[in-house]
């Protein structure tokens, strides 16, 4: 089983199941290298968060107690789901992406920047006042609700079992309405978020490095997707 590393300040911590409708769970960590953690209430795989994660997000929640509330897309809509971007650049970055490919709503989860601050608003020139969005503190449940709705939820995510995205797009295995999961610039997307896509799809790098920066990554998936629908009866 393969283990994650965990920072100094993150080992004297606790793991919590990510799940909405889990019992729910605390373990302590007592080394630096674990396994990777399966519930063992609901025996579904999530990563670990630290007690410094789940302060930064209750201070966010504390802060946000009346997040914009926005309609669940329509049936043909493009949503991004933002798991845990600490970057405000980046997050100004989507915001101003979602809006020039089409995307209709984005759910900001986790720690991940919130507006107003004006280190998006400089990036993202003021789409956030009217690209709507949404605070979630888990991102299951966030998955949770889009998938109950039918949506397709598709990680953007490169490991083993990605398929790269140009590909499913022409081979059908993508549809709207769908959800463009958008992970952490440094581990991802979380495994519980995995859990829950149809399917997690890369885009294929054809240089010497292995990832774009995330907000560049999304730009690319954004317009890959949004031209695809866009213009179903032409390749891309």
């Amino acid at each position: 089983m393969p283990s994650i590393d965990l920072d100094q300040s993150d080992r004297q911590v606790q793991w919590r199941c990510p799940y909405p409708d889990c019992a729910g769970f605390s373990l302590p960590i007592e080394s630096s290298a674990v396994a990777v953690p399966v519930c063992p209430v609901c025996l579904r795989p999530f990563t670990p968060r630290s007690a410094v994660h789940f302060e930064e997000m209750q201070k966010k929640v504390r802060s946000n107690p009346q997040s914009p509330s926005i309609a669940l897309p329509a049936a043909s809509d493009l949503v991004v789901v933002i798991e845990d971007l600490r970057s405000l650049h980046n997050v100004g970055a989507v915001f101003r992406t979602a809006d020039g490919a089409g995307f209709s709503a984005i759910y900001l989860c986790g720690i991940t920047g919130l507006p107003p601050r004006k280190e998006i608003a400089k990036v993202s020139l003021g789409a956030e006042d009217f690209v709507p969005w949404q605070f979630r503190p888990f991102i299951a449940g966030c998955l949770q609700e889009l998938k109950s709705a039918n949506f397709c939820l598709v990680a953007l995510e490169k490991n083993d079992n990605s398929e790269p995205l140009y590909r499913c797009l022409q081979e059908g295995k993508l549809r709207r309405p769908l959800a463009l999961v958008v992970g952490n610039e440094v581990s991802g997307v979380s495994r519980e978020a995995q859990y829950y896509c149809d399917q997690v799809c890369h885009l294929s790098m054809r240089g010497q490095k292995e990832s774009l920066n995330v907000s560049v990554a999304f730009g690319a998936a954004a317009y890959l997707i949004s031209e695809f629908f866009a213009f179903p009866e032409h390749t891309i």
